[in-house]
């Protein structure tokens, strides 16, 4: 059994999108009775690792550093109170700092995208990067503070039975107190057997209820395990990345695998978790599988 650390990590630039990250790893870090670790990044100078307490970093920029720093750690405190909330200026690149550090924690979180030129875009480079390689759960926050819906969703892939997402799910919702919305988002029937064709024919309306029954099915056990969890779960015909984006407006949280089933194993980060990555109206958590070596 993979020993998980009580430690939520948390990237900041100084940003609205950053501190918004901040609010949101704070809350969750009291959550799950967890230390909060704030970390705030300063540039290599000339592209070299350096201690920012070591004297080559100019001062000013250090100075800027750590008022960012002090800041965030404020924040983290005055929004919840009680929370042991540790803070570190790092420099390098921010994705790298925030990958190492989510070795040692149960949870890394990040801003969608912090100033200038990333402000512009969908998602930034760095929240994309830990996202698609953190070793743990890693959650995106994208918007400013919404009215809370009490809903975590989920996406499900058809006869899925287990896997760390639809766990981080069930446990954020049991945290949470909230309902879990399980969806299942499909686009053909499979095919009956091994080896057998997709029918080029069929009836959507007796295929969603061979969907929904399979879902059902394969929800029952986590029904079993978090019976105190009101379960919502749906059979949806269209394009994954639309109706999960589309759920995200009513939810709290969205979470996805970090790649799906399908032609493309070899993908670190799935078109669907890519796409909601970019479009989703709240909170993304991406929840990548856990190796062998990882559980022992």
């Amino acid at each position: 059994m993979r020993h998980i650390p009580a430690v939520v990590v948390v990237g900041t630039d100084g940003s609205d999108r950053g501190m918004s990250a901040v609010a949101w790893a704070a809350d969750e870090a009291a959550l799950r009775d967890h230390t909060l670790h704030v970390i705030h990044t300063v540039p290599w100078l000339y592209g070299t690792p350096i201690d920012p307490e070591a004297g080559v970093v100019p001062e000013d920029v250090i100075a800027r550093g750590r008022d960012v720093l002090e800041a965030a750690v404020s924040a983290a405190r005055e929004r919840s109170p009680g929370l042991p909330v540790e803070g570190e200026l790092k420099a390098g690149s921010p994705a790298r700092v925030l990958l190492e550090r989510a070795r040692t924690a149960s949870l890394v979180v990040v801003g969608a995208h912090g100033t200038g030129l990333a402000a512009r875009l969908a998602i930034g480079s760095t929240a994309l990067q830990v996202a698609t390689h953190a070793p743990v759960p890693a959650v995106v926050v994208r918007e400013a503070e919404h009215v809370p819906w009490h809903e975590v969703t989920v996406g499900m892939d058809r006869g899925e039975t287990e896997g760390p997402a639809i766990r981080f799910a069930f446990e954020e919702a049991a945290m949470r107190k909230a309902r879990l919305h399980a969806i299942h988002v499909w686009s053909h029937p499979g095919s009956a057997g091994p080896g057998d064709m997709e029918p080029l024919v069929y009836d959507p309306a007796v295929v969603g209820e061979e969907q929904g029954r399979a879902l059902d099915e394969s929800l029952a056990a986590w029904r079993a395990e978090f019976p105190d969890v009101e379960v919502c779960g749906e059979a949806v015909h269209g394009r994954p990345a639309r109706i999960l984006a589309g759920a995200s407006a009513r939810s709290d949280l969205l979470v996805v695998g970090s790649r799906g089933r399908g032609g493309f194993p070899g993908l670190l980060l799935g078109s669907v978790g890519h796409a909601v990555l970019h479009s989703a109206h709240c909170p993304v958590a991406v929840v990548r599988p856990v190796s062998r070596q990882e559980e022992s």
